[in-house]
């Protein structure tokens, strides 16, 4: 963990963190879930599941310093393991998960005045919480991840300075091609797969890419806009 003389201040730096943390344990709740669920062996001791702000998971045990440095994630998420239907037994995870994001976010975030505290929780209000992302996968995909903010990967058009995924494809060959590149990517919304047969657009701003449809934005509307903000950036722009 950080220590504290290098722990974010600022909303922004804030907001990365918890992003960056989250992005780990919907990692660890979703594409690691074999991984994840191995490590949890309700025979050893109390465990947690950290994020860490490289975007990547730990299963751990809690810290032995007391206070701790930050806010711990809940204890024994191992012990449930096999008592409980998985998806519950990952939704329960998921729930205590984000208390703990939003614990550690608050944390840094104690210095905030009134409104830089409103701004960051509209940051990450933004973003569908861990729960949403995994209660709501109907089946957990192999090729997800939460990089959503790539602009190099291929079938890109580009309609005046905005970046779209394009939907059209001429060969059965370019969908499968497009799908394996794109697979990784997650709605920064709702935090959805990328589909091939979906329109996708992508912010200019924090490079995060969007359903269309969670944005409000049609391929028709997105070849009049010359920078594409999303909703997120568009509130942090309008205040004063």
């Amino acid at each position: 963990m950080a220590s504290i003389s290098s722990s974010p201040r600022t909303v922004e730096e804030i907001f990365k963190d918890y992003a960056a943390r989250r992005a780990g344990i919907v990692r660890a709740l979703t594409i690691d879930v074999e991984e994840f669920s191995n490590l949890c062996d309700p025979e050893k001791e109390n465990l947690c599941l950290y994020g860490h702000p490289n975007e990547t998971w730990e299963v751990n045990l809690p810290a032995e310093e007391v206070p701790p440095e930050l806010p711990e994630p809940a204890l024994g998420i191992n012990f449930a393991r096999d008592g409980m239907n998985r998806r519950d037994w990952l939704s329960l995870v998921a729930v205590h998960s984000d208390c703990w994001l939003l614990s550690v976010a608050y944390y840094f975030g104690a210095r905030l005045n009134r409104n830089e505290r409103k701004r960051l929780h509209s940051l990450i209000n933004d973003l569908p919480t861990v729960f949403e992302v995994v209660s709501e996968r109907k089946a957990i995909k192999e090729k997800a991840s939460t990089d959503s903010g790539s602009r190099s990967r291929g079938s890109i058009k580009k309609t005046g300075d905005v970046q779209v995924k394009s939907t059209a494809k001429t060969a059965d060959e370019s969908c499968d091609e497009d799908e394996e590149e794109h697979g990784e990517t997650l709605c920064g919304r709702c935090g959805g797969n990328y589909n091939a047969d979906e329109f996708w657009i992508g912010c200019d701003i924090c490079e995060r890419w969007f359903h269309g449809k969670c944005v409000k934005i049609t391929p028709a509307k997105a070849e009049g806009i010359k920078q594409y903000k999303c909703p997120s950036c568009s509130l942090k722009r309008s205040r004063p």
